[in-house]
């Protein structure tokens, strides 16, 4: 390891938040170790006028980190894992996960108690297709608008009557001391999460192997087993990170469950399933949810998302 520890970074609160926990948490493994953040402005965070859909998808917070790291400007990187694309290059490698927060995602409203409440036509904010899709299921009267920016811009906004209600991650408004501002969290049977949602995640140079080690030592391995089934199934329905796929794994002991599901942008098409076995087999389990997903029309579905993107 370097002289510093030197750990790339976004510069938004959130992201900045997640940085200085993982850089704590390193200081608790190894007492006197030097850290310092690297914060970098990604190409996701410049496009904040664009959809991630449009923009190329939330893979455009991690390259330029990426860069830092090959480019020997960073040791680590610390991302959101929901942000990760599944298949990462040859030369990187994601050496920890921590501790899951609350997966699911916030109802946030001034005006109403939850999401029920919300009358006929309301504007929800949500830029997250996945979103879209499973609210839209439940509720094809209301009108799904785009909202971008940083948390504290986004509830801005709901509050400035811009909106009826949003939608956003209970882990980000948690690690930002915003728990407060839930009005209530979804429960999994209306929004499934995205795809490791409430994970950071730390990635570092395949080849460096002295950090690997140290990584080894902070990860979180049931958190882990979790992770490598919902990447699984993104992997077996060959979905990036902004298309309308929800997956969410939960550990009991040494066994895995899991659901799936994916969706139309207007709702019309929910397709569910969900599977359990060995927790030694996480990975099996979530190629063969997306094989259960497939067989239903999952491929056709996400197909005809990626043509309109």
């Amino acid at each position: 390891m370097t002289a510093a520890l030197r750990i790339a970074t976004r510069k938004s609160a959130l992201a900045l938040w997640q940085a200085e926990h993982v850089a704590a948490r390193l200081k608790t493994l190894e007492p006197g170790l030097a850290v310092e953040l690297v914060p970098m402005t990604t190409e996701g965070d410049r496009n904040l006028g664009m959809s991630l859909a449009a923009s190329g998808g939330k893979g455009l917070f991690v390259k330029e980190l990426e860069v830092a790291l090959t480019e020997g400007r960073a040791d680590l990187a610390v991302h959101s894992m929901k942000d990760v694309p599944v298949e990462l290059p040859p030369e990187f490698v994601i050496g920890a996960v921590l501790e899951r927060e609350d997966a699911r995602d916030a109802f946030v409203s001034v005006k109403y108690p939850d999401f029920t409440a919300l009358p006929q036509g309301a504007h929800v904010g949500s830029s997250s297709l996945r979103r879209q899709s499973q609210l839209l299921h439940l509720r094809p009267d209301l009108h799904i608008e785009a909202l971008r920016g940083n948390v504290d811009t986004r509830i801005r906004k709901l509050e400035e009557g811009q909106y009826d209600a949003i939608v956003l991650a209970v882990a980000g408004l948690k690690r930002l001391g915003l728990a407060h501002k839930i009005t209530r969290p979804l429960e999994l049977g209306v929004c499934l999460p995205s795809i490791t949602q409430g994970v950071i995640g730390i990635e570092c140079r395949a080849d460096d192997t002295a950090n690997r080690a140290l990584l080894a030592r902070l990860n979180h391995g049931p958190t882990w087993t979790c992770v490598l089934a919902e990447r699984a199934l993104s992997t077996g329905l060959s979905g990036s990170c902004n298309l309308p796929l929800a997956g969410h794994a939960v550990l009991d002991g040494a066994m895995l469950s899991m659901q799936g599901r994916v969706g139309s942008p207007d709702g019309r098409r929910l397709l569910e399933a969900a599977v359990s076995g060995p927790a030694r087999d996480a990975e099996a389990l979530g190629l063969r949810l997306a094989e259960y997903l497939l067989a239903k029309g999952a491929g056709e579905v996400l197909r005809d998302v990626q043509k309109k993107v």
